[in-house]
């Protein structure tokens, strides 16, 4: 048996055995370059969701380390990670980040911008 002529008696028409070709693709494969979509200019901002804190300098003044900050605050480094990239978190992890930097409370609105204390 042929094995062309069986496989086109299998398809709809049936004709000829012979299956047009695709034309190819003329979007290029792989992901887009993600360089060349970021805009040129030197300022950053911050994304969606975040709220821009001191926390990195602050912990970078003090000379500390993330895992420290952590393991003083009573945290998980990622946690530290999370909160210096701005991401949000619960006010009893910025009181502990407060203490674990040597500040009061009272220096929570120079930390954290975004607190809202009344």
């Amino acid at each position: 048996m042929d094995p062309e002529r069986s496989q086109g008696a299998n398809e709809v028409g049936g004709g000829s055995g012979a299956t047009p070709a695709a034309p190819p693709s003329t979007e290029p494969s792989g992901p887009p370059d993600k360089a060349a979509a970021r805009p040129k200019s030197g300022r950053t901002r911050p994304k969606a969701g975040t709220h821009p804190n001191n926390v990195k300098k602050l912990r970078q003044r003090a000379m500390m380390s993330k895992a420290e900050l952590a393991r003083r605050a009573g945290v998980s480094p990622l946690t530290i990670d999370r909160v210096e990239a701005g991401c949000p978190c619960r006010m009893d992890t910025k009181r502990k980040i407060l203490e674990a930097l040597g500040l009061s409370p009272s220096a929570a609105m120079d930390v954290f911008p975004d607190v809202d204390l009344g």
